[in-house]
This record gives C-alpha cells, sequence and structure tokens, in this order.
C-alpha cells in the first residue's frame, strides 16, 4: 500500500466535520447567501465532509418582525434554492440555518443540503422566551412534528425533529440536527438522536454572548459528547448581527467524547471555518463498551424504531487531504495544562492510597522493594515513601534491597544507594551472583563451565538472575515481617516483559501495574517539577530519568554498551501509545498504525507533554511503526496472556484502562495474534 492511499482518513472510520462563523448582517438575505456559499466552497477545498452553520445564518437572527414579512421569507426560500444551485458540485454536506413557512406557521429550521439536493428539514423543538429572547412571538415549536414533509425552494422534502442524517457510502457517517436552545434543556433532542445511532450531533446556534457564557456553551457541549458518546459540532453567530441589544462572540467548537478537538476564534469579523476529523469508529466502538448507553436506550422506548434514516451517497474521495486533528504522543500523559498538576497529583496519590490500604489491612511491618536504580523501581520507592508520609509512618519501614547481578552498571548501582539514602529508607545489598553461579553450575549451563565460562547469555541465563532476586525478596519478607511491592509497570505486562512465577511478574502487591511506562516517566519528573522531595532527591531522580532502560541481565559487549530493552522489544512510547488505542477502543491495526503515524511521524506536528525535554524528542516513518506494531501484537495477544492472569492485585490508575482479568482486560491465555496481523498485513498489501 502507498502511503497516499494508507493516508486517506476516510479508510480509517474519520469524518471530516466544520463549523462554520460567517460574517453576519442585520438581515441582508443576500450577503448572507453569498458569505454561505464562500464558506461552502472553502470547505469543499478543505475536504471537508459536514459543514455546520449558525441559526438562521440565511435570514439573520436578531431581525425581529421581519420574520413575519412574506418578501423577506420569499427571499430566504430564494436564497436556499440559490445555495442548492450553487453547490451542486461541491462535496461537503451543509446545515443551513432559516426560517421556513408550513401550514400557516413559521418554523426556526435546520435544512440539510447534500450537493444541491436538500435531504430534510428539522425544526427547533424548545424556543427561548425568557429574558432577551421572544422566539414565540415568530415561531411555534416543533416538538411532536414526526412522518411530516415541507415544500421548500420547489422541493417537497422529509419534515420533522424524528430525522437521522447517514450516509450510504461512509461508514458510521451519521448525524443528527438541534438547535441552539434545544441543547440548553433537560433532555436535549440530540439525547435521543444518539440514542437512535447518530454519532455526530450538530447545533446551530445563535446565542447571544454575555460574560461568562462561553465557558457555559463549552460545558454543554463537553458534557453532551461525553454522555452521548458522540461528537458535537457547535456553530453561533458572530459579529455582524444587529446590535441593538444583544453582541455575538461567533464561538464555534468540535468536541469527540468530551475533549475539545477545535474551536474558533471570537469576536473575529473575518468569516472562518473551525474544522477537526471526527473519528466516528471510536464513537461506535466506545457505546459497544458502554451497556449503559445502550440500557438507555432501551429504557427510552428504543428510539431507532421512531426516526426516519435519510440516507444519502456522499461518494467520499478516500483520497489523502491530510489529517485535521492534533494527537497525544502520549495518551495515558495529561495533557490538560491547566490541570496538569491536578492529574499528575491525582494519578500519584491513586497509587499511595492503594498502597497504603494494602499495607494497613496486612500483619506486616515493613515494604520490602528491590531498588534496582531503574525507573520503575524508583517511581515504586517515591511511592512508598510518600505511603510512609501519608500513615505518618517513618521511612525506616521501607526496606530497599540492591542485588547486582552480572550485569548491573556503576551508574545503576550507585543511583540506587544514593536514592535510598536520600529517602532515608533502609538500605542493603546482596551480591546474587554467588548463588546465580550456583544454580547454573548446577543446571550444567555454559556460562558455569570451567574457570572462564562460556558467554552464552540465553533466556535461562537472564532468568536465573531475575528469579533469584523476587526469589530473595519474598523471603527477606518472610524473614522481617513484610510483603514485597512489585516494580512492575503497564508497559511491561502488556508486552509480558517479565519473568514469570518466581520472577518480577510476581509481587504481594504491584503498586505500578496500571501505570504505563510513559506515565511513570512523566510522574517522577511531576515529582521533580512540584518539589515533592528535596533537592538532593530530584538530582537523583533527574539522573535516573536518564539513564537508558536495562533489564541488566546480559553483560555489555565489547562495545561496553548496555543490553537495552527498547532495541530488543521497541521504543516504550510506541507501545504505549498501540496500547492505548487498542485496549481502551479497540482499533484495528490499520488504524492504530495510521493514528501512530500521524501522532509521531514529524516532531514538529501534534502534541508533546509540557515541559517535555527537547533531546528526547523523537519521530518514527511508518515503517518503524509497523515492524513495532507487528511486535507489540504478538506480544500481547498471543504469548503474554498467561502471565496477566495470574498478575497480582495492584490499582487501576488511567482511564485508559488496566489489564487484570479481574478487572478491564479478559482474554484467553492460549489465544493468537493472527487475525490482527493478519488485518494488519492486508492493509499493506492493499493497491
Amino acid at each position: 500500500m502507498t502511503n497516499a492511499a494508507f493516508a486517506a482518513l476516510h479508510r480509517h472510520g474519520f469524518v471530516r466535520t466544520a463549523a462554520a462563523s460567517p460574517t453576519g448582517s442585520a438581515g441582508d438575505v443576500s450577503f448572507n447567501i453569498d458569505q454561505t456559499i464562500a464558506l461552502a466552497r472553502d470547505a469543499d477545498a478543505r475536504g471537508c465532509d459536514l459543514v455546520v452553520f449558525p441559526e438562521l445564518n440565511i435570514s439573520s437572527y436578531a431581525v425581529d418582525d421581519l420574520l413575519l414579512q412574506e418578501a423577506f421569507l420569499d427571499a430566504v426560500e430564494a436564497g436556499v434554492a440559490r445555495i442548492c444551485a450553487d453547490t451542486a458540485a461541491l462535496a461537503p454536506i451543509l446545515v443551513l440555518g432559516a426560517p421556513l413557512r408550513r401550514n400557516g406557521r413559521l418554523y426556526n429550521c435546520a435544512v440539510i443540503v447534500s450537493r444541491g439536493e436538500i435531504l430534510g428539514v428539522v425544526p427547533k423543538s424548545f424556543l427561548p422566551n425568557y429574558r432577551e429572547y421572544y422566539e414565540k412571538r415568530w415561531f411555534v415549536s416543533g416538538v411532536g412534528l414526526e412522518g411530516l414533509s415541507i415544500a421548500v425552494a420547489g422541493r417537497n422534502v422529509p419534515f420533522g425533529t424524528d430525522l437521522l442524517f447517514e450516509a450510504e457510502d461512509l461508514p458510521d457517517f451519521i448525524f443528527h440536527v438541534e438547535i441552539c436552545e434545544d441543547y440548553w434543556a433537560p433532555q436535549p433532542p440530540s439525547t435521543h438522536g444518539a440514542l437512535a445511532g447518530a454519532l455526530i450531533l450538530c447545533n446551530l446556534s445563535a446565542s447571544n454572548i454575555t460574560i461568562g457564557k462561553a465557558d457555559e456553551r463549552k460545558l454543554l457541549c463537553a458534557s453532551q459528547a461525553s454522555r452521548c458518546c458522540a461528537a458535537y459540532v457547535y456553530a453561533a453567530s458572530g459579529p455582524g448581527e444587529s446590535t441593538i441589544d444583544l453582541a455575538w462572540d461567533g464561538q464555534s467548537a468540535i468536541y469527540e467524547l468530551g475533549e475539545l478537538l477545535a474551536e474558533s476564534n471570537r469576536f473575529d469579523m473575518e468569516p472562518e471555518l473551525c474544522v477537526a476529523d471526527v473519528d466516528v469508529q471510536r464513537l461506535r466502538l466506545e457505546r459497544m463498551r458502554m451497556p449503559t448507553f445502550n440500557d438507555n436506550a432501551v429504557a427510552a422506548g428504543h428510539p431507532e424504531k421512531r426516526v426516519r434514516r435519510i440516507r444519502f451517497a456522499h461518494r467520499p474521495s478516500f483520497e489523502d487531504v491530510g489529517f485535521q486533528r492534533l494527537l497525544r504522543r502520549f495518551p495515558y500523559v495529561p495533557n490538560r495544562i491547566e490541570q496538569l498538576d491536578q492529574d499528575c497529583y491525582e494519578a500519584f496519590n491513586i497509587q499511595v492510597q492503594g498502597l497504603a490500604k494494602r499495607f494497613t489491612t496486612t500483619s506486616g511491618k515493613h515494604l520490602v522493594i528491590g531498588v534496582s536504580g531503574g525507573l520503575d523501581s524508583t517511581h515504586a520507592l517515591i511511592v512508598a515513601a510518600k505511603m510512609c508520609d501519608y500513615l505518618k509512618l517513618p521511612r525506616s519501614t521501607i526496606l530497599g534491597f540492591t542485588m547486582p547481578g552480572f550485569a548491573t552498571g556503576d551508574t545503576t548501582k550507585s543511583n540506587a544507594w544514593a536514592l535510598m539514602k536520600a529517602l532515608g529508607i533502609v538500605g542493603e545489598e546482596i551480591d546474587i551472583r554467588p548463588a546465580a553461579m550456583q544454580m547454573l553450575t548446577d543446571m550444567g549451563h555454559p556460562f558455569a563451565r570451567g574457570e572462564t565460562g562460556e558467554a552464552v547469555y540465553d533466556i535461562t541465563f537472564e532468568n536465573v538472575q531475575a528469579g533469584l532476586r523476587t526469589d530473595y525478596l519474598f523471603r527477606l519478607a518472610n524473614q522481617r515481617s513484610g510483603f514485597v511491592v512489585g516494580t512492575g509497570d503497564l508497559s511491561e505486562v502488556a508486552l509480558g516483559w517479565s519473568t514469570y512465577g518466581v520472577g518480577d511478574q510476581m509481587s504481594h502487591y504491584g503498586v505500578n501495574a496500571g501505570v504505563p511506562k510513559t506515565l511513570i516517566q512523566y510522574l517522577v519528573r511531576w515529582a521533580i517539577k512540584t518539589g515533592q522531595f528535596d533537592e538532593d532527591t530530584n538530582r537523583i531522580l533527574d539522573a535516573i530519568l536518564m539513564t537508558k532502560i536495562s533489564p541488566e541481565l546480559i553483560p555489555a559487549g565489547e562495545d561496553e554498551e548496555m543490553q537495552s530493552t527498547e532495541d530488543k522489544i521497541g521504543p516504550y512510547e510506541l507501545h504505549d501509545f498501540f496500547l492505548f488505542h487498542i485496549l481502551r477502543s479497540g482499533q484495528a491495526p490499520s488504524k492504530v498504525a495510521f493514528l501512530a503515524w500521524q501522532a509521531w511521524g514529524d516532531v514538529e506536528r501534534g502534541l508533546w507533554p509540557v515541559g517535555y525535554p527537547e533531546q528526547l524528542k523523537r519521530s518514527y516513518d511508518l515503517a518503524t511503526i509497523r515492524k513495532w506494531l507487528e511486535v507489540f501484537l504478538f506480544r500481547f495477544f498471543q504469548i503474554s496472556q498467561f502471565k496477566r492472569t495470574a498478575i497480582p492485585n495492584s490499582p487501576k490508575v488511567s482511564a485508559g484502562g488496566s489489564l487484570s482479568p479481574r478487572g478491564d482486560w479478559r482474554a484467553p491465555a492460549d489465544g493468537t495474534a493472527k487475525p490482527w496481523l493478519d488485518e494488519l498485513k492486508s492493509a499493506f498489501e492493499e493497491s
């Protein structure tokens, strides 16, 4: 498969949405029509699939009794016809706002246009008639109007609040339309639209601006997108509307599952399109995982039975039109700048509280931790130190053991000792080499033969050391009335990168097992930044962060290079990315590869965590991403579940999920990775 074909967003379940902020007018219909057509052409040039305009954008909103003038309404209807004619060759669906007459009544409507054809008209359900609003003076509510039609611009088209719009040639492109006040209601019409199957919820809004109202709109958009497992596209009227009594800011925004994807500039006289690629496939998959959502549909009497699905041929190009969405390279790492400290505080203290509860309910007097000078044991140790502070216990409650083996480096060993001393715990050292050599000798291993032995560094050689370390920790816990704190993290649990049984796979409590490697790195940085410990401790933590990740089980070669975990199994930053999207959303491997390529293909594009060191920023091409994704799929689905089946207790930390068989992930230990590897292979073989 060529990169150009693989880069087509439609292939991966995305729909490009836009919220339009045209320059308004005080009732100049011709001007409004020109603005609408110009923005529609712009949206077409930018590859948009769906464009939502503000409420009554064709007539203008703040025109009061002009809405009851026949000539004015005739101009509006003629304007709709002109838009249809002038946009017939354009690809985007246009959701327009217009006052329309039917059966002796006037309705505040959304007009949905596709390639010059009107698919349907949706009337506003809830008409504000309080404070500055007097909509009931002109309009009639659309509540209860179902199964009807309306004559508009020489066409007879579906009319009612029961309309859902669905592309017949682009999976999951299903949208619902409501208007302004509708989503201020306790039960917005879009709730029923979502329960009936809509994945994108559209809101045409006028909504004059007052102090603090922008935050209220954001809250409503985010909460509706979150509750409905949907995207919410919101477009409000901007400057140019009449300011005789009100002002307008042109706030537009696009949310997905409560997360802001894009927003417009406010108080801007220039017309604007707020554009974002919505992951409708992810939304559908999220609903599959949410019995509450589907139970609500049952409780509501299955709204899908009461809607009319208006199907249309969208004719997507399936070409590379770029990607209008910022992806988080580190999906497990908090990315809200204004909430960064709070999010890290929560993650850290989830671990502290989990460990404290377990410690207080055991008969032990000590925590026993193997301290290697590596990242995971460092984080487990500082969590344990904070737990002692939390319970008002001396840090000497913690018994730390560094256990050098055949490949232990001076740097990590000195860091381990420095950290134990800085934190004020009880530190001891046990050299495991004599015991390991005795075991290797008893086994007849080549490394133990003769005076010098052979340089055979196989899995047995590695696991003898890893197993002995854990064996010592358990026996030390027996001897010292303690329990063993596991240090292995979520990334290692996912990849099965641990020694099973009497090895680092086992502990009495796995404090890190819900925290991926990338989050552990960032939490340690956060601990330094926020002064959780003293300056000496911070200096040691910073040195540990800069140390290559290694199990230190194989001696350095002639180049004196230390054994590297990431050289063997791949970068943890990619594996954590793969894990999040596969575990949390169930995305197909080809989709995950596409997302990783968009997030990691260019150092300058995408979101880096705040304060991430410049020297650590890396990029990966698509071939590299595919290589390590294949490794991930094989290890995760085929060879590691038996270790997860016997995982020790550990607290869930991230909404991205945990891998406990008692919690987020249940799978057969004798499964196969073939369906996932085949899907990825076939995606790259397509012509």
